[in-house]
């Protein structure tokens, strides 16, 4: 059993080792797509860092072996921030101006955060988001018009505020138009907002909003393609 254990074990590592690479592979070849010099920039990345690692651990005592490998893994290390924010860069164009990018974009969001994409939206397709966290409820809306997406913000917030009125409520417009913030900076946006809402007291609020959803008639989502989460481009970003 125990060995059997281990050996299940050993699968699910290289299951998951692999999984990931496919993962890198794939985010690389979006990147090259948008960015075609990725590759000479990764590797002019790892060569200045792997230099500047060396050189300056050569400075230090110790045997110049430790002062090669602490140079590569410098050099590792900045191809991977650096790779990390062009894959996170080229996700935002694929997906920019497309139906459900700020969803996209709103699930870079870490933990602590509540995402409940498409709540509201109207017969253009003009559509609402709603994230919960620390700066209270946020309700994003995008669509092709922000006038209309103005109006249907202010319907959802007037409900919103009959359920959880001593919650603070900010309305967010993503898009390119005045006003608005670009899809790319949108979960930026939203983390800046301030912290009104204690991570106790999410409970309580998720609970009413969940009773408020409830009673919301069953329209059928508006029809358009929705764009690949960027949980992929957040995690290279973080490397890992």
């Amino acid at each position: 059993m125990a060995a059997r254990s281990k050996d299940n074990d050993k699968g699910k590592a290289k299951s998951l080792k692999q999984s990931r690479v496919k993962q890198v592979a794939q985010s690389y070849r979006i990147t090259k797509q948008s960015d075609p010099r990725i590759g000479l920039l990764l590797l002019g990345v790892f060569v200045l860092a792997a230099l500047v690692g060396f050189g300056l651990l050569w400075l230090l005592p110790g045997h110049w072996v430790f002062d090669i490998v602490g140079g590569l893994l410098l050099g590792i290390l900045a191809v991977l921030i650096v790779f990390g924010r062009r894959a996170q860069k080229a996700a935002f164009a694929q997906i920019e101006g497309k139906p459900g990018a700020a969803a996209a974009a709103l699930s870079m969001l870490r933990r602590g955060w509540k995402v409940d994409p498409t709540i509201a939206f109207n017969k253009n397709q003009d559509v609402v988001h709603r994230v919960v966290g620390p700066p209270g409820i946020v309700l994003v809306g995008e669509g092709t018009s922000p006038n209309r997406i103005r109006s249907l913000l202010a319907s959802e917030r007037r409900k919103h505020e009959r359920v959880a009125s001593e919650v603070t409520i900010h309305e967010v417009v993503a898009g390119n138009s005045e006003g608005a913030v670009p899809v790319r900076r949108l979960s930026r946006h939203v983390t800046k907002l301030g912290r009104q809402l204690k991570p106790a007291e999410m409970t309580g609020v998720l609970a009413r909003l969940k009773a408020l959803d409830a009673n919301r008639s069953n329209i059928p989502l508006p029809k358009g393609p929705v764009p690949t989460n960027l949980k992929g481009a957040r995690q290279n970003m973080r490397g890992r």
